[in-house]
């Protein structure tokens, strides 16, 4: 009896078992029939996600990246900054003054007082002055003579004499003209004089632009021009060189999808190394900003595209440091030197203006200062994006085509 009880007991807790164990079977097939897979442009889009996670990472531990990408184009920004703060106009001569006259101390005085001078104190003879001269250190050498200052009938008179070296008559010719223009306004303290012609100025209310305006969207186009081209001309085949991306070709992982986490990449740390420029050139060299700072990160940001594609086109190819460097000086030069970089584009000749009007980085550069310093938006932009919309379908064409895993 008692065996027979203990049998249904077991029978019973068997068939309850099992009953309790397809229902959570069943339940979990429904929950896993629920669950609907990603499409695959979703996956597609997520591995680009995690691309640009991996390398931004990389980018920010990578002390040599952080450098070029923020802390080169600053330097850079310091010095051309410097010298376009120091661009007026400054003569460097020297001033002997043989006379002891009361007035020829105080026109010394004045002379020392003004910017547009600037007087070497450490020349007193005409032997220092004239070697000074042949070197190239001065301008110029103004003499003023023993008579000079002395009175005659109550008014001091004199002659200053300038000398200058024959190789350098132009700055010559500006200091007698500048000190002429001083005696003019002496002399008429002392004779009344009414001239016939006069010039007259005024003072227009048009924004114009400084030296400085158009050294910091050069500078800006320089930034770019590191970031887009050395970073994956430098990265590319040292990937290759390490097997990383022939690991990587093993993937699912288009070509596409590698090229676009790297844009994305690039768009970030440019804008952060941009950013920073403004910062420092607000804060140091009173950049005035014009423009809408937002349409300036979108245009910069497909500035930085179409330079990329020109360092993926490069690094994609090349298959070691030796073989990309070469080609990417001849490309990186000519741009650094005749889009506006370092000087202005209408200081050339206009046959070599109406060339460069055409190369990759004019179009940036031009339109990141008609943004930010002239207040332009980017429907004004129409020519600067055309040029850029051209140059971006040629370079990622070249870019696809070219790519090589290894």
């Amino acid at each position: 009896m008692s065996i027979a009880l203990i049998f249904i007991i077991i029978i019973l807790a068997i068939r309850l078992g099992w009953k309790n164990y397809s229902k959570t079977k069943t339940t979990n097939s429904a929950k896993t029939k629920s669950i609907k897979p990603l499409p695959s442009w979703k996956i597609k889009l997520f591995t680009v996600w995690v691309f640009f996670v991996v390398n931004l990472k990389r980018l920010f531990r990578d002390r040599v990246a952080l450098f070029f990408s923020f802390l080169f184009p600053l330097i850079f920004l310091f010095v051309f900054g410097s010298l376009s703060s120091n661009s007026q106009i400054s003569m460097r001569i020297s001033l002997i003054n043989e006379s002891g006259s009361a007035f020829s101390k105080l026109y010394v005085k004045q002379l020392e007082s003004d910017k547009v001078f600037n007087i070497n104190k450490s020349i007193h003879t005409l032997a220092q002055a004239n070697q000074e001269i042949s070197r190239g250190e001065i301008d110029a050498n103004v003499i003023l003579p023993p008579n000079f200052g002395k009175l005659d009938k109550g008014i001091p008179h004199g002659k200053a004499i300038v000398q200058y070296n024959r190789s350098n008559q132009q700055a010559g010719q500006t200091l007698i003209s500048l000190l002429q223009n001083q005696f003019n306004g002496i002399n008429n303290h002392f004779v009344s004089y009414n001239p016939p012609f006069k010039v007259t100025s005024e003072q227009s209310n048009a924004h114009s632009l400084t030296s400085f305006d158009y050294t910091f969207t050069g500078l800006i186009g320089f930034a770019i021009l590191g970031a887009g081209i050395f970073g994956p001309m430098n990265v590319f085949p040292e990937l290759k060189k390490m097997g990383i991306l022939r690991r990587l070709h093993t993937t699912p992982l288009k070509v596409w999808q590698f090229f676009l986490s790297n844009m994305l990449v690039q768009a970030v740390s440019g804008l952060l190394s941009v950013a920073l420029m403004l910062v420092v050139a607000i804060a140091l060299y009173h950049l005035k900003i014009v423009g809408n700072l937002a349409e300036l990160a979108i245009f910069i940001s497909l500035g930085i595209f179409l330079i990329l594609g020109i360092g993926l086109a490069l690094g994609g190819w090349a298959k070691n440091e030796r073989q990309v460097a070469p080609l990417g000086n001849i490309i990186v030069f000519p741009m650094m030197f005749l889009t506006g970089v370092f000087f202005p584009r209408f200081l050339m000749p206009q046959w070599l203006q109406s060339i460069t009007t055409y190369m990759p980085l004019t179009p940036v550069i031009d339109g990141s200062r008609m943004i930010l310093t002239e207040g332009k938006g980017l429907l004004d932009l129409g020519p600067q994006l055309l040029v850029m919309g051209i140059w971006l379908i040629i370079v990622y064409a070249i870019a696809f085509r070219v790519f090589r895993w290894e």
